[in-house]
């Protein structure tokens, strides 16, 4: 399968490269600053496009129509908000995801991220760093044993969230696209009444046009003064100046978030705050994970190209 043209568009994973280019003649997109030049010489090449969830760096039309080769195309995520799904389908491109392989390591960051914001983890870190310990005791800070949490989203992570969240004692509700029908939690038909009814919500929602900026004004005042809230979903879901001021004016009690719409661009308002608890989209970040990831991108190209099935078909 050397000569088959594998385009990867961004940095995902150095493991990754090294499988690719055992296998395929790979071309990394970011190391060509010439767009239109590279296209030129190389689109009738190309049949598979590995993708990724940063900006500029998935499936849309403009990409599709520019390798009139393409077979198929590989997300290194579960999310596929990158990729044109619909172009995809009307053009005949197969789709593959990761599902499942970072369930875990996302499902694990968002405990960490919860806990991290009640207990103010990072702040605390700081206090001791600077000296103030020696000047006295820190604040007090919030328990998460017992605390009402609400998944937004009851899917794979969804689920593993609320199973790690069971074991702190807190009682779990949830919202979706309909009501699950095996589960035991307690499902709420809006995002408005989820909001009401816990004390902590968590976002695992895919995101679609449904779902871009579902965590409006209007939810975040329903989740309220005493509310914490946590994205490990995508940053589009929040709509973010409202967030901010909803933080800075204290109507909000904190928020733990991985992802950011603009990302790596971050609200810098939201720098100065102690009850705001950031990392940079590192929720499947391991390397036990990744590689898995990997090793599924991997497959599900050999498997397109030998004529097998795919491992993890979406289109």
């Amino acid at each position: 399968m050397e000569a088959i043209g594998v385009l990867m568009t961004y940095p995902m994973s150095s493991y990754l490269e090294h499988e690719l280019d055992r296998r395929f003649n790979l071309f990394r997109l970011w190391n060509f600053p010439h767009k239109t030049d590279f296209f030129n010489d190389h689109a009738a090449s190309i049949q598979a496009v590995v993708a990724s969830t940063q900006a500029g760096s998935g499936a849309d039309r403009e990409l599709i129509d520019s390798l009139p080769a393409l077979e198929i195309v590989t997300s290194f995520s579960v999310g596929l908000d990158n990729v044109d799904l619909a172009y995809c389908k009307e053009k005949g491109v197969r789709v593959t995801n990761t599902p499942d392989v970072l369930t875990d390591d996302v499902a694990d960051l968002a405990i960490g991220l919860i806990l991290a914001t009640l207990r103010r983890i990072c702040e605390s870190d700081r206090f001791v760093r600077s000296g103030f310990w020696k000047n006295g005791e820190f604040r007090l800070t919030t328990k998460l044993s017992g605390k009402k949490v609400g998944i937004l989203g009851l899917g794979r992570i969804g689920t593993a969230i609320a199973k790690r969240a069971e074991s702190f004692n807190c009682s779990i509700s949830y919202h979706s696209r309909s009501e699950k029908p095996d589960s035991k939690y307690k499902y709420f038909p809006t995002v408005i009444q989820l909001a009401s009814n816990c004390e902590i919500l968590v976002v695992a929602c895919a995101l679609t046009e449904a779902t871009r900026h579902i965590i409006n004004r209007e939810v975040i005042d329903a989740l309220g003064p005493k509310g914490f809230v946590v994205n490990i979903g995508r940053g589009a879901h929040i709509d973010e100046p409202e967030l901010v001021s909803a933080l800075v004016e204290g109507r909000l009690a904190g928020a733990g978030l991985d992802v950011f719409e603009g990302e790596p661009r971050v609200p810098e308002e939201l720098f100065g705050l102690d009850n705001v608890v950031m990392v940079p989209h590192v929720g499947s970040s391991t390397v036990e994970t990744e590689n898995a990831m990997a090793d599924l991108v991997v497959g599900n190209l050999e498997a397109h190209f030998l004529k097998k099935p795919l491992l993890t078909p979406v289109v």
